[in-house]
């Protein structure tokens, strides 16, 4: 039975430090950019987009351009939020990829 009780054990542990991973990355804030940075965003790792920085020069341009570079400035903050939850979830589970969504047990 020890074998059960230490798998329970470490599953308690994993369990602790993903809910440590899932506060650092509430706190995680990236900044995205498009247009040569006429085009900046910053969001955090909920995807909460918090600000959002137009240089004035962007004013020069058509609407469809400005709202192109828009959605590409918030594209690549997504990207940047992916990127580093990934690297904390990998650190808080030794490197291990769990499915989307995967939810512990315990």
């Amino acid at each position: 039975m020890t074998d059960f009780s230490d798998l329970i054990s470490q599953a308690k542990k994993m369990q602790e430090k993903m809910k440590e991973t899932q506060d650092i990355i509430k706190n995680i804030e990236v900044e995205g950019f498009a247009g040569g940075n006429l085009v900046k965003v910053i969001m955090n790792g909920e995807n909460e987009l918090k600000k959002v920085i137009l240089d004035d020069n962007l004013f020069k341009e058509s609407k469809e351009i400005v709202e192109d570079l828009i959605v590409s400035a918030v594209n690549d903050a997504k990207s940047k939020i992916k990127k580093k939850t990934t690297e904390e979830i990998s650190k808080a589970t030794g490197g291990i990829n769990f499915p989307p969504g995967f939810k512990f047990p315990l």
